[in-house]
């Protein structure tokens, strides 16, 4: 059984392991000039999961934020050519988001970025500690589904 005081230290830790996570991520990026923040990337990786361009309200609705937030993060990523803006070929009013080439190609930076930074924060685990980890954060992860069941 654990105590209130060993969840609160993990707790801790996983948030430092996150804060640290999201840093090295960032110094990847960086270092390869793309151009293109955190979220930004975010957006990126999202926007590639559709099968045909989205709305602006459904980026905001599956990255979990305000369509505005959306919205800057799109004339950002506009004006560096990574997306398009696009009519909607049944509705007039509604505007899709494209990847372009350019989006593309970043996308495939960011990949590598991902991975390298994976790397370096993996790189103290052995084979074995990487595969208990990777159980214990698919536990955790799929927790809330295990409890609505």
């Amino acid at each position: 059984m654990t105590s209130p005081d060993s969840d609160a230290l993990l707790a801790e830790q996983l948030l430092r392991l996150t804060r640290r996570v999201h840093r090295i991520q960032k110094r990847h990026l960086e270092q390869r000039d793309l151009g293109i923040t955190p979220a930004q990337s975010r957006l990126l990786r999202t926007l590639a999961h559709y099968g045909s361009p989205p709305r602006m309200a459904d980026l905001a609705e599956r990255l979990e934020v305000v369509p505005r937030a959306v919205t800057t993060l799109v004339d950002g990523l506009e004006a560096n050519g990574k997306v398009r803006r696009a009519p909607d070929p049944t509705n007039r009013r509604v505007i899709r988001i494209e990847l372009t080439e350019d989006g593309r190609r970043a996308l495939r930076e960011l990949r590598g970025a991902r991975r390298s930074a994976a790397e370096e924060i993996l790189a103290p685990l052995t084979d074995e500690q990487r595969a208990v980890f990777g159980g214990l954060l698919d536990t955790l992860m799929d927790g809330d589904a295990a409890r609505l069941c």
